[in-house]
């Protein structure tokens, strides 16, 4: 619960260190923007704040239950995204297709976020979490049912819209974390948080680098490939369901009492106060967060094409090695994990989003240039070590860019702002899927990974300008500290306990 001693410490803490982190509130309409320097409170601003009394909150137990379903639920769409392209080379052979047919079974899942990203937004925003997570479980589920019928070898058609189907889900998914973790955590538990149900969606991408090959082996028998095929789908399916049960039972909108202040006070906002478009062009004219949406984007699309392309990659240096290509993206994966959750708790006790960001994406490209010069040295250890550190920077990012997007947009909706970020990462990862794919095909993967490289740098450059370019976000959590204090008559801030 809230009480007057822990709120007072909070409120010093803010404006003599202005250090805290400030808390999130999911609509924020009620916030105002403050100069670029932590010293420069306006006192016309503080004269004419928004007084709002303070009100009872409570951390529930259960919030890890929603962090824990919404992750299983992000785990089993991330599998069924890359149980095609890690063992591209065997799916080519059975379904007689070529390399670029192959790998859109990857990239529909960057084509269809692209239109839908916008109209789910407004869903969450005006419906609310649960809604969008049960439609989204839904999709995954009919998808991957579809997929059961398609262990034959003239039915890619059939394959490609399950595939289709199950990236629909993929919409609803990846703009949750930090919209649930402001709703049911408390304020110094967010990034963490977000952490986590980021890791849910690597946790998928790893068991799909990693089961399908042990799944579906390269054997010659098209009968027998078909069988080990169909397992695979089936299980798929199973745990689809399964999920998709747990989500209707289990997930809830948001707890009785709000973890924080802040989203106390934004539950008393009328739904007529916040305009979706507008936060929308005010997000467009947000300069350092439309650099963040770039350079996030050049980031996560290089991501996204080296595990569409990684089969490939390996393959062309290491014959007939397919499993150990699975357990190098696990490698990718699992490390990225760590970097994840790592950051997170680091961004929970430091709150230096700007500082980590840039040392995070310097180290993401020179990791990549690293994997990019040892690749093709023949021994496959060194690989497995290259790619770990690239994992571990390049995938610890996804959680940084959400939270230094809420820092940088601040009052504005998380989902709103990870929405676009998320957009950003799929228009790249088509370009980049495909370009590199091109490259490798002409040149080799050295040139393609050179390649990704450049646009590192390009996003290296950009993170940097953030720096120069944004006001101190954390300058706003004095703010909403300021919305819950009234003001006797000679001006002297006090608390009054809602």
């Amino acid at each position: 619960m809230s009480s007057q001693d822990e709120l007072s410490h909070e409120w010093m803490d803010s404006l003599g260190n202005c250090s805290p982190r400030k808390e999130r509130t999911g609509l924020g309409e009620y916030g105002h923007p403050l100069g670029d320097d932590c010293d420069t409170l306006e006192p016309s601003f503080v004269d004419t704040a928004q007084l709002f009394p303070l009100m009872e909150t409570k951390l529930y137990k259960r919030r890890w239950v929603m962090l824990f379903v919404f992750s299983c639920y992000s785990m089993s769409n991330a599998f069924m995204w890359l149980q095609y392209g890690i063992i591209s080379n065997i799916f080519m052979r059975f379904y007689s297709i070529d390399s670029l047919a192959i790998d859109w079974l990857s990239m529909i899942y960057f084509l269809t976020y692209i239109p839908l990203i916008l109209p789910v937004m407004w869903l969450l925003d005006s419906r609310g979490i649960r809604d969008v997570v049960v439609v989204g479980s839904a999709f995954n589920c009919i998808g991957a049912w579809i997929k059961t019928s398609t262990a034959n070898s003239n039915m890619f058609a059939m394959t490609f819209f399950g595939q289709f189907v199950c990236s629909v889900a993929t919409v609803y998914i990846l703009g949750i974390p930090s919209r649930l973790a402001s709703l049911w955590f408390g304020q110094q538990e967010v990034s963490t948080a977000c952490s986590i149900g980021v890791l849910g969606n690597q946790m998928g991408i790893a068991i799909g680098f990693l089961v399908p090959p042990i799944l579906v082996p390269n054997v010659d028998d098209m009968t027998e490939l078909a069988y080990h095929i169909r397992i695979m789908f089936y299980i798929s399916a199973g745990v689809a369901t399964f999920i998709f049960v747990l989500v209707i039972i289990v997930f809830q909108e948001r707890p009785e009492l709000p973890p924080t202040q802040a989203q106390a006070q934004a539950r008393s906002i009328q739904p007529d106060e916040y305009s979706y478009m507008a936060s929308i062009f005010r997000l467009l004219r947000n300069k350092p967060f439309m650099l963040l949406v770039v350079s996030y984007g050049l980031n996560v699309g290089c991501f996204y094409a080296i595990s569409t392309l990684l089969n490939r990659m390996i393959i062309e240096h290491y014959p007939g090695e397919e499993v150990n290509a699975g357990r190098i993206g696990l490698t990718i994966v699992i490390a990225g994990m760590a970097g994840s959750l790592i950051c997170g708790i680091w961004l929970d006790k430091t709150k230096t989003y700007k500082q980590t960001t840039l040392v995070v994406y310097v180290l993401s490209l020179v990791g990549m240039l690293v994997y990019a010069f040892t690749l093709n040295l023949g021994h496959l250890w060194v690989v497995f070590v290259t790619a770990g550190v690239l994992g571990f920077f390049m995938t610890g990012y996804l959680p940084l860019g959400f939270e230094f997007a809420v820092e940088l947009t601040y009052p504005e909706s998380e989902g709103t702002s990870s929405g676009l970020l998320n957009c950003s990462a799929q228009i790249f990862g088509i370009i980049f899927t495909i370009s590199q794919g091109k490259i490798i095909d002409k040149w080799g993967t050295l040139a393609g990974n050179i390649f990704l490289c450049i646009f590192l740098l390009i996003g290296t450059v950009m993170t940097g300008k953030i720096l120069t370019s944004a006001p101190c976000p954390r300058c706003n959590s004095a703010v909403i500290m300021l919305s819950t204090w009234n003001r006797t008559e000679n001006n002297t801030p006090t608390l009054v306990l809602g």
